[in-house]
């Protein structure tokens, strides 16, 4: 999808609203620095860890479902079809990751490396979201709850918000004849 722009086009990408720069690779070692057996370890910690919180937001996702809170459970939906979609992506890393490690092929392995290590931490983030979701219940209130108004005084004793409807219309039929 293209929008156009003073004759420039520009993808959908380029149109949303920009979000903060962080850049998610600071808290992740080196690639390079680390030896490939390590990688390989490290590879599976980040799948195993995935797939733990996977199956926790997917038990957010039932207790959604079970109190039927369609805005949660919608909320909670989001946050772990992405899950899925990031673990998905890093199984086939992980794949490439030991192929290319078994080639001795550095800057791939290296590549693969870091894109596990970054899909674990945007899953650990989506996983603090699912916490974060809440719908309608948050905002229910006790079925007992009585709301006293106070009208204050000198209000007009004519209810602005209803008019009353406008006079009828006299309507005066034309002459039969025009007259001479």
């Amino acid at each position: 999808m293209l929008a156009m722009t003073s004759g420039r086009a520009k993808s959908v990408a380029d149109v949303r609203p920009a979000r903060p720069s962080v850049n998610v690779t600071d808290n992740l070692p080196r690639a390079s620095d680390v030896p490939d057996p390590d990688k390989l370890r490290q590879s599976t910690g980040h799948l195993n860890r995935m797939r733990i919180l996977l199956r926790e937001s997917t038990g957010k996702l039932e207790e959604a479902r079970n109190s039927k809170d369609v805005v949660r459970l919608n909320c909670v939906n989001e946050k772990v079809m992405q899950i899925k979609g990031l673990l998905r992506i890093s199984e086939q890393a992980d794949v490439s990751l030991q192929e290319n490690v078994s080639r001795r092929e550095q800057a791939a392995a290296e590549h693969e490396f870091t894109k596990v290590g970054i899909a674990g931490q945007k899953v650990e983030q989506l996983r603090r979201e699912v916490e974060e979701c809440i719908g309608q219940l948050a905002f229910r209130t006790d079925e007992n709850l009585t709301v006293d108004v106070e009208t204050p005084d000198g209000l007009p004793g004519v209810d602005v918000t209803n008019p009353p409807p406008p006079p009828g219309i006299t309507v005066r039929p034309p002459p039969a004849s025009p007259t001479l």
